[in-house]
């Protein structure tokens, strides 16, 4: 786990429940020094509601999941971040409970067709129907993303299933009560707090006839052409730069030089722009890595359609190539990460490159990489352009 680690603990004031519950969190993920009122609050409301088999998604690090796994026969939790997935299941193990945690995109349809499946669940069965979905939306989570996340796991409802979503004004309050109204007709509000709802509709008959072909995130594909190559892109809402190829990204590409025989990783990929490029461009072994599986979804959806091979993976920093060696890194950083992160991720970068190999990173040109490159012998621009540096470090 890159970045800093903080540690929470809980008092629970109920019976039939632990004391104290404990959390570790950690830079990145959302409200990682607090517990998040929405999440309280869902656990509040569904701690005294009969609820068999419960399904969670976008759990963060596992709040509202472990929660009420003390009032429920089975919990489980889904994710699109490899980082809140590991700390889910981190929460889950020191607290005492049972759960199956999914990483997940939470867009059902990168094709574009409109035969949605049931979403499937690795490690839930598909014959596990869930008695309710408990939703708090992360803060940032774009509208039509929160909506479709709703849509993709009320489908593995059980008949006369319900879902709990909690939200604000400022989180997309009235938005998913329109969507819950126009799926199930009717919806309440059953518990309110610091501006805080919880909305409960209730979906009558089979959950599944009524979402399996809805679609709200949009899936967006453009073209673009780099340094003389032409490439086709695909993102969703969410994901960095989703309707138009980032000028840095650009810059770092056409500054590559990427050469035949070489390995290369594509570090923090997004929907994958370098990497495709970089295989595009050379006869190269590629690798991309991200810890969104959103992003990495549409990395996987722009090699198809450019028809280009690479290994895409999901996982929080280096974790997921860390056997691997590579001759050349690209790497355009989360700007919003913090320097522990930023230390954490380039400093692993070191133990990825083989001899001789070289960092290639893409930063705004008022931001000072150095400290976090202090384990390179040697760190220079070697491109610039509008806002964008480009550096080397070996």
């Amino acid at each position: 786990m890159i970045g800093h680690r903080y540690d929470l603990a809980l008092e629970s004031r109920v019976e039939d429940a632990r004391p104290e519950y404990v959390f570790e969190t950690a830079d990145g993920v959302c409200s990682k020094q607090s517990f998040r009122t929405p999440e309280l609050l869902l656990a509040d409301v569904l701690w005294s509601t009969d609820v068999d088999r419960l399904l969670v998604p976008g759990a963060n690090y596992g709040v509202v999941g472990v929660l009420l796994a003390a009032s429920t026969d089975y919990v489980a939790m889904t994710e699109s971040s490899a980082r809140a997935a590991t700390l889910c299941e981190r929460n889950a193990a020191a607290n005492g409970v049972e759960t199956d945690v999914t990483l997940t995109a939470g867009v059902t349809e990168l094709e574009g067709t409109a035969d949605t499946e049931v979403l499937q669940l690795p490690g839930v069965p598909d014959e596990r129907r869930f008695d309710a979905v408990a939703y708090a939306p992360k803060p940032y989570t774009p509208l039509d993303v929160g909506g479709q996340r709703i849509l993709d796991v009320a489908s593995r409802l059980a008949p006369g299933g319900r879902v709990y979503v909690t939200a604000a004004k400022h989180t997309g309050l009235a938005r998913y009560e329109t969507l819950l109204e126009d799926v199930a007709g009717d919806v309440e509000s059953v518990g309110s707090r610091e501006g805080f709802q919880v909305l409960r509709a209730a979906v009558p008959g089979n959950p599944a006839k009524g979402f399996e072909s809805r679609m709200w995130a949009n899936v967006r594909e453009f073209d673009v052409t780099v340094d003389g190559i032409d490439l086709s892109l695909v993102s969703v809402p969410g994901v960095f730069s989703v309707s138009e190829l980032d000028a840095g990204t650009r810059l770092l590409a056409e500054s590559a030089e990427v050469s035949d025989g070489e390995r290369v990783l594509d570090l923090c990929c997004g929907y994958g722009a370098l990497g495709t490029y970089a295989a595009s461009a050379a006869d190269c072994e590629v690798w991309l890595t991200d810890d969104d599986r959103m992003a990495t979804a549409c990395a996987e959806r722009v090699l198809e359609v450019n028809d280009v091979e690479a290994s895409v993976v999901t996982a929080d920093g280096l974790r997921g190539v860390a056997a691997e060696s590579y001759d050349r890194v690209l790497c355009n950083p989360p700007t919003h990460a913090t320097d522990e992160v930023l230390n954490g991720l380039f400093g692993g970068v070191r133990d990825v490159l083989r001899s001789g190999g070289e960092l290639l990173a893409v930063h705004h040109g008022e931001l000072d990489l150095r400290p976090q490159l202090s384990a390179f012998e040697t760190v220079e621009a070697v491109a610039a352009g509008g806002e964008h540096v480009v550096i080397r470090a070996r």
